[in-house]
């Protein structure tokens, strides 16, 4: 069986090397790390009976999702929470655990029917949860579908959609509690992602590595002058 693993990210690029090794003598694993190798021709040659996309910063090409069967992986209970960063909406609606919701990728945004889903709990910052996520795909999700015959079953369920957020809205407010200035540190403190910010004068103030104890935070951070980084 052939099986196709497109992913960007550091930790998953391990797991699925890691998976790569563990199944060589059962399943041949081809992973793809930019979105030039994700094209019709190269899939074709290929011809994998999955493609799975834990985390995929591009748009997935029609005739790829037509022909090929294709899963996303999004980390919320859908139909709740489809679209845009996930991770940062789920954290700033106070929730505390989700799920990771294995889908068939179609047209529509996360509107694919469901393979399954496993529990998240969102404790620490982005990149822990993203590690703990990758991990419970790599080890628990990909086997048991290319293990098992699972026919995707229709989302049910009250639609809710989350839009994508927007560098500005990382700026931390007065009127914040001290559990949500927290919670905005630690959900942006993640690979690619721009870091809770405070403005103090001319100075940007970016913040990372966030403990909240005993009713107070400690955090790094960096302060950046005027014209010192692009915002």
């Amino acid at each position: 069986m052939n099986i196709v693993i497109a992913t960007i990210k550091t930790w998953n690029l391990k797991n699925a090397i890691e998976l790569k090794k563990m199944h060589a003598n059962k399943y041949n694993i081809f992973i793809l790390k930019n979105k030039e190798q994700l094209n019709y021709e190269n899939i074709k040659k290929i011809n994998p009976q999955y493609i799975f996309f834990p985390h995929w910063s591009w748009t997935i090409e029609k005739e790829i999702y037509e022909n090929f069967n294709c899963i996303v992986f999004h980390m919320t209970d859908l139909p709740f929470g489809r679209g845009g960063s996930p991770l940062q909406n789920l954290i700033d609606c106070g929730i505390k655990d989700t799920k990771i919701s294995a889908i068939k990728v179609e047209a529509g945004m996360d509107t694919g029917a469901v393979y399954l889903k496993e529990d998240l709990n969102l404790n620490g910052n982005a990149d822990e949860i993203f590690i703990r996520a990758s991990n419970i795909i790599f080890n628990k999700m990909i086997p048991y579908i290319v293990g098992n015959s699972i026919t995707p079953k229709k989302q049910n369920g009250e639609v809710i959609e989350f839009k994508r957020r927007r560098p500005e809205q990382s700026e931390l407010k007065e009127e914040f509690s001290l559990e949500k200035i927290y919670d905005y540190i630690r959900m942006l403190d993640g690979e690619g992602y721009p870091k809770a910010f405070a403005r103090f004068g001319k100075y940007k103030l970016e913040f990372s590595r966030a403990s909240l104890k005993n009713g107070k935070i400690i955090a790094d951070v960096e302060i950046i002058g005027e014209g010192d980084k692009d915002e």
